[in-house]
């Protein structure tokens, strides 16, 4: 009978932990697609006014500025707009909003997991696990 009960407690607190894992893993996955679809929408946010600059080498060809500023400032504005896509995400941050070539726009999100069944134990030493997404996406 001990045994019995020994082996149902390792066999639950397995389960408890492989559901938790899959918890964080699945909160990451969700930051990745939203940091996608950040990116796709900043690489997007080149201003009309500059969007023909009359630096081209030829006539008619467009010519991409795209700018640190215009990143961060898009991926702001569709955060606020689309408050949907990042609920379940607890404490969200920007942590990165860059253009390094002035086509690409490249986008870093960050947020906390807390696994449901592992709550109690985060939340004693820290408060969850810092999961982190890194996208880019070029313009043109």
């Amino acid at each position: 009978m001990l045994l019995t009960a020994g082996v149902v407690a390792v066999a639950l607190m397995l389960v408890g932990m492989v559901a938790s894992a899959t918890a964080v893993h699945l909160d990451r996955k969700h930051l990745y697609d939203l940091a996608d679809a950040v990116a796709a929408d900043a690489a997007d946010a080149v201003p009309p006014e500059r969007f023909y600059d009359g630096t081209a080498s030829s006539p008619g060809e467009a010519v991409l500025t795209l700018t640190d500023a215009d990143v961060e400032a898009s991926v702001r504005d569709y955060l606020a707009a689309h408050p949907g896509e990042s609920e379940g995400i607890d404490h969200l941050r920007l942590v990165e909003a860059t253009s390094p070539d002035g086509r690409t726009a490249q986008v870093g999100l960050a947020a906390t997991s807390r696994p449901p069944l592992l709550r109690w134990f985060t939340d004693a030493f820290g408060g969850g696990f810092t999961v982190a997404a890194t996208s880019s996406a070029r313009a043109g």
